[in-house]
């Protein structure tokens, strides 16, 4: 398994590209929408160590409650199923079955810690990490 990114919920994905990238110094890498969850997503990226934070900004959410800004932190599995199995076994909550994103590369699912964070596993096409 390897971390990917964390996701952070944000009001204003511009404003919020322009402090991670201008402020911070973080890369810009992507940005795309994703009708299906009225959401519009966009990535950044850390030049020394690779981290990636996604900035998820949610369509006709007015505002952010408090506990609410950690969307999600995401990880990379090769074997999606015998990931779910293993977790099930441990009595690991399995909060969305696997699915495909429309313009997706692999099989999502999200499961939830102990506190009831979700995480995000992702099984890119081909079994690849």
């Amino acid at each position: 398994m390897r971390l990917l990114h964390t996701s952070v919920t944000v009001r204003n994905i511009d404003r919020s590209l322009a402090f991670y990238t201008k402020l911070l110094g973080l890369e810009f890498v992507r940005r795309r929408t994703i009708p299906e969850n009225h959401a519009e997503i966009a990535f950044v990226r850390d030049p020394e160590s690779g981290g990636e934070i996604e900035l998820t900004c949610w369509g006709g959410k007015a505002s952010i409650d408090p506990g609410e800004q950690l969307d999600h932190i995401a990880f990379a599995v090769p074997d999606l199923e015998a990931f779910l199995a293993r977790a099930r076994a441990d009595g690991v909550t399995v909060a969305k079955e696997p699915f495909r994103l429309a313009g997706g590369s692999g099989h999502l699912a999200f499961v939830l810690d102990p506190d009831g964070i979700w995480i995000e596993l992702i099984q890119r096409d081909g079994g690849g990490r």
